[in-house]
């Protein structure tokens, strides 16, 4: 955060290698993706291919992994490099988390050698897209409900259903598919050139258009033996994945709400209504210390919470608690800022109303805040009200 941001001194609980990570994500940020936002944002494409090369050449797809390329770098370090990309576009900072915490994930945590050995290098650096196959049409926040099935046929597995909101499904070589077996739900690596796999992109979104979207349909995709990932089983292999990709998001959301309270303050700086600026107004300044401070509540939360991924002891519910906080602040912020800017708050010459858009589906995905809830609800009672 800019110095005025951090009422609480954030920075002083980041060691010099976080900064360092986080000042690299910032360069990126402003030198590659801020000017070309707008332009990706209203056409509703992005050069997928070129950003993850960029992105992978920086060390930031799977940053959080060690081995095959990887940077092998903490959850703190991560987290600030989502945060950084966020600030541009949630959209740019999904592209990273699906790749790194969720795809590259999937393989590193429960893949074969094999697999890993195929795949992860070039993910890493970026030479091969992948995305994660989990969702279906009519199965968001109830997984266990899905339809894609898999069936043994000789040494062969027969995979047929589809996936819904996948980000990167449109430009990935590979997918992470998960699907209903025999032997319980399991993951397989998924090929995106293999025969009777398809991936249809998702159009007229007015969310993360700076991204791609798709759907997954596979119709009698024949793969070996081989291609299930050995060490999943269950709907704990999928939901521990989704557990690394909401801890970026804890941290990427917040992002979104800096960018917004930046412009903001620099707006009302400028901004003359009745003879003086707009920032000298008590409303005005009531409602910036608000988002300041939600602002720094959610980072110490967030770092906090890095500093716990660090030592191992990381549980379910307090992701659940860091996601369901910080994206609900982040999107009271971008809304707030937006009426501080009035009718300039919707144009696009501000980024004011592009993060509250994209704002909404980050509430949404990997979890909605009522699944969160119910998660902690869970936790605090001892009683599952999911059904």
């Amino acid at each position: 955060m800019s110095a005025s941001l951090d009422l609480v001194d954030v920075d002083s609980l980041l060691t010099e290698e976080e900064l360092d990570v986080r000042a690299a994500a910032r360069r990126f940020a402003d030198e590659r993706l801020r000017p070309s936002l707008p332009e990706w944002f209203e056409s509703a494409s992005i050069p997928a291919r070129e950003l993850a090369k960029e992105l992978g050449a920086l060390g930031f797809l799977g940053m959080h992994l060690t081995g095959y390329g990887c940077a092998g770098l903490g959850p703190v370090a991560y987290g600030l490099a989502c945060l950084e990309i966020e600030a541009a576009d949630s959209g740019m900072r999904s592209l990273v988390s699906v790749q790194g915490s969720l795809a590259m994930y999937a393989i590193w945590k429960y893949g074969s050698d094999e697999q890993k050995n195929e795949w992860l290098p070039r993910m890493s650096a970026g030479a091969a897209i992948g995305c994660f196959g989990l969702t279906e049409p009519d199965f968001g926040s109830n997984p266990a409900g899905m339809r894609t099935n898999a069936r043994r046929d000789g040494d062969d597995w027969v995979l047929n259903g589809s996936k819904m909101w996948i980000t990167n499904g449109s430009v990935a070589d590979v997918a992470v598919v998960w699907a209903r077996t025999d032997d319980g739900v399991r993951g397989f690596v998924v090929p995106t050139s293999t025969p009777g796999f398809s991936a249809p992109e998702i159009k007229q979104k007015m969310s993360l258009r700076a991204s791609v979207t798709s759907e997954l349909v596979l119709e009698d995709v024949r793969l070996p033996a081989a291609a299930m990932l050995p060490e999943a089983r269950g709907l704990s292999g999928p939901l521990g994945c989704l557990n690394e990709a909401r801890f970026g998001i804890i941290f990427g959301a917040l992002g979104a709400a800096r960018d917004c309270l930046e412009t903001t303050v620099a707006y009302a700086g400028e901004r003359i209504v009745f003879d003086k600026p707009l920032s000298a107004y008590q409303l005005t300044q009531a409602k910036l210390a608000d988002m300041a401070v939600e602002l720094n509540k959610g980072m110490l939360l967030a770092v906090h919470l890095g500093r716990l991924k660090e030592k191992g002891t990381l549980r379910p519910e307090q992701v659940s608690a860091g996601k369901l906080n910080n994206v609900r602040e982040s999107i009271a912020i971008a809304r707030e800022c937006r009426t501080i800017l009035a009718a300039n708050g919707i144009s696009g010459e501000y980024p004011i109303m592009r993060h509250a858009n994209n704002l909404e589906s980050v509430l949404t995905y990997e979890g909605t805040s009522e699944v969160h809830q119910l998660v902690i609800g869970q936790a605090l009672t001892g009683e599952s009200a999911f059904r």
